[in-house]
C-alpha cells in the first residue's frame, strides 16, 4: 500500500531583529546628572519650601505646589 503524500509547510526566513544603538556612558552621564539635580530642586520646592528653610518669601510657591504636596504625602496644614 502506498503512503499518502505529506505536505511540508513552507519555511519562511526569520525577519531580522532590530539592534538598539549603543550609547557611550560619557554621552548619557551629563544628562543623568542634570535630571538628578533638577529632580532634587523640584523635590525641595514641593517638600520644604515655605518652611524653615524658605528661599522665597510669601505664599506663592506654597500655593503652586500645594496639591503636589498632598499627592506626595508631605504635610502642609
Amino acid at each position: 500500500m502506498a503512503q499518502p503524500a505529506v505536505a511540508h509547510p513552507t519555511v519562511t526566513p526569520a525577519a531580522p531583529t532590530a539592534v538598539p544603538a549603543k550609547l557611550p556612558i560619557s554621552a548619557v552621564a551629563p544628562w543623568a546628572v542634570f535630571v538628578g539635580i533638577l529632580m532634587l530642586v523640584l523635590l525641595y520646592f514641593v517638600g520644604a519650601e515655605q518652611g524653615a528653610t524658605s528661599l522665597v518669601s510669601g505664599e506663592g510657591v506654597h500655593e503652586w505646589v500645594h496639591d503636589a504636596r498632598h499627592l506626595l504625602g508631605f504635610p502642609c496644614h
